[in-house]
C-alpha cells in the first residue's frame, strides 16, 4: 500500500524550486498560483536567501504550491493517481497541500487559504515573541514532562526521538538552560509558537474565511493531525485544518494509522526529507521516496506502481452519487441498534463505535441520509477508511424533503 505524504513548514531551503523551474508546465503553473496568491513564488522558491523564506506569511503558500504542483508532475492527469494512492496526510501546512491533492479543495482555493493562515498566523505570532524547539532523543516521558514544566507546548509528536516544543523564546530559553536528560535541541526555522494558545488569534480569522468555502469528500483516505484517525467528509477536514493551527500536531497517530493500514511504501513531495526521515525511525520496513528534482520523476512513477494498485487502493477512491461512511481508525466495530435498510438518518447521527486499544471512537453521519446497505457486520474488525455504509443523500428543501437516488 502506497502512503503519499507532504512536509511542513522549515522544511524549505533557498533554491529547492530550481531544478523544477526547467519543467515548462511546473513554471507556468507556478505562475498561474503566484497570481492567485499575490506571491512572487518562482522569486521564492529560486532566488530568495534563508531569512526570507523563513517569514510564514511565505514559506507556507510556497511549500502548498511546490507539494501540489510536483504532484502534477508525477500525475499529469489528477484521476489517475487515486487508483494508486492507498491514503494520504500532511504535516501542519501539509494538511492543506494533502486536502487539494484529494479533491478537497481545488488548488485556487487551497492557495488563497493558505495565504490567508500563513498572514494569520504571522499577525499572531508578532504579539509576543515566540518560537519552536526540536527535541531529538531523551525519555519521551521526561522530555513531555520538562516542556510542561517550562510550560511549553508539545506542539508536534513526530513519534520516536522527536518531540517539537513551542512557546515563548525566554520559556525556549530556560528550557535550553535545563535541557532532559540524553536530549539534543535544535531551534526550527520558524517563526513563531504554532499550534499552541499563541495561535487562538488565526483560528478566529479562518474560521470566519472557511464559512464561506465549498468542499468536496476526499477521494482516497486522509488521515487528521489531530488524531490519526480517516476523515471523509470535506467540511471536517476543513474544519481541523482550521482547528490545527492552534492545536499539537500528532503525526506519531497519523504513522500508527498508516500502520495499521499495511503501507508498504511512503512518498514524501517535495522539498522532501524531514517526514521520509521520521519515518525511517518509526515505520521500519516501509521503503521510503524523498521526491525533490524532476529527475527522480520517472523513478517515483516506478515506486507508486510498486507499491500502489487496485489491490491496495483505497476503497473509497471512487466519487459516486451516494455517499459512504468509513471507519475513522483501526479496531471492532458496533452497530448502533435499530439502524436498518431505509432507515431515514438525520445529520451527524452516531451510526457505531470503533474500539481499540487505544481508543473508543464513535462514527457519524455527518450528512445524514438513507440507509441502502451494511457494509460490515455487527463485531467485523475494521480498517481506517474501510466503508461500513452506503447512505442515499437527502436534500433538504423548503416544500419537503427530497431523496436524491
Amino acid at each position: 500500500m502506497l502512503a503519499i505524504v507532504a512536509p511542513g513548514q522549515g522544511a524549505q531551503t533557498p533554491g529547492f524550486l530550481a531544478p523544477w523551474i526547467s519543467e515548462p508546465t511546473f513554471a507556468e503553473r507556478l505562475s498561474w498560483l503566484s497570481a492567485v496568491s499575490g506571491l512572487d513564488l518562482t522569486h521564492y522558491g529560486t532566488e530568495a536567501d534563508a531569512e526570507t523564506i523563513r517569514d510564514t506569511a511565505i514559506a507556507q503558500p510556497l511549500l502548498v504550491a511546490a507539494g501540489l504542483l510536483a504532484a502534477l508532475e508525477l500525475f499529469p492527469h489528477p484521476a489517475d493517481a487515486f487508483p494508486f494512492i492507498g491514503v494520504a496526510a500532511g504535516h501542519s501546512v501539509g494538511e492543506i497541500t494533502a486536502a487539494a491533492g484529494v479533491g478537497v479543495l481545488s488548488a485556487e482555493q487551497a492557495m488563497v487559504f493558505v495565504r490567508e493562515r500563513g498572514r494569520a498566523m504571522a499577525a499572531a505570532s508578532a504579539v509576543t515573541p515566540t518560537s519552536m524547539t526540536a527535541v531529538i532523543g531523551g525519555n519521551p516521558e521526561e522530555v513531555l514532562a520538562a516542556i510542561e514544566a517550562h510550560g511549553l507546548t508539545a506542539a508536534n509528536n513526530n513519534g520516536i526521538g522527536q518531540i517539537v516544543a513551542a512557546g515563548t523564546k525566554e520559556q525556549l530559553a530556560a528550557f535550553a538552560q535545563q535541557p532532559p536528560a540524553r536530549a539534543r535541541l535544535i531551534e526550527l526555522s520558524v517563526a513563531g509558537a504554532f499550534h499552541t494558545v499563541h495561535m487562538q488569534p488565526a483560528v478566529a480569522e479562518l474560521s470566519r474565511l472557511a464559512r464561506a468555502i465549498s468542499t468536496h469528500d476526499p477521494r482516497t483516505r486522509l488521515l487528521s493531525n489531530a488524531d490519526g484517525q480517516v476523515v471523509h467528509d470535506g467540511q471536517q477536514v476543513l474544519k481541523r485544518i482550521v482547528g490545527q493551527v492552534a492545536s499539537p500536531v500528532r503525526w506519531d497517530l497519523c504513522m500508527a494509522a498508516m500502520a495499521d493500514l499495511g503501507v508498504t511504501g511512503l512518498l514524501e513531495m517535495p522539498p522532501a526529507g524531514t517526514l521520509t526521515g521520521i519515518a525511517k525511525r518509526n515505520l521500519k520496513g516501509v521503503e521510503l521516496f524523498a521526491l525533490n528534482t524532476p529527475d527522480q520523476l520517472q523513478e517515483a512513477m516506478d515506486f507508486v506502481r510498486k507499491h500502489g494498485g487496485s489491490a491496495s487502493s483505497s476503497p473509497i477512491a471512487g466519487n459516486p452519487t451516494w455517499r459512504l461512511v468509513v471507519s475513522p481508525g483501526k479496531g471492532q466495530f458496533t452497530r448502533t441498534e435499530d439502524i436498518e435498510a431505509d432507515t431515514v438518518l438525520p445529520s451527524y447521527s452516531t451510526v457505531g463505535m470503533v474500539k481499540n486499544l487505544r481508543d473508543e471512537i464513535p462514527v457519524s453521519a455527518p450528512h445524514g441520509g438513507i440507509v441502502v446497505e451494511w457494509l460490515v457486520e455487527n463485531g467485523d474488525p475494521v480498517s481506517p477508511g474501510q466503508p461500513l455504509l452506503r447512505l442515499h443523500p437527502i436534500i433538504e428543501s423548503s416544500d419537503a424533503t427530497e431523496v436524491t437516488r
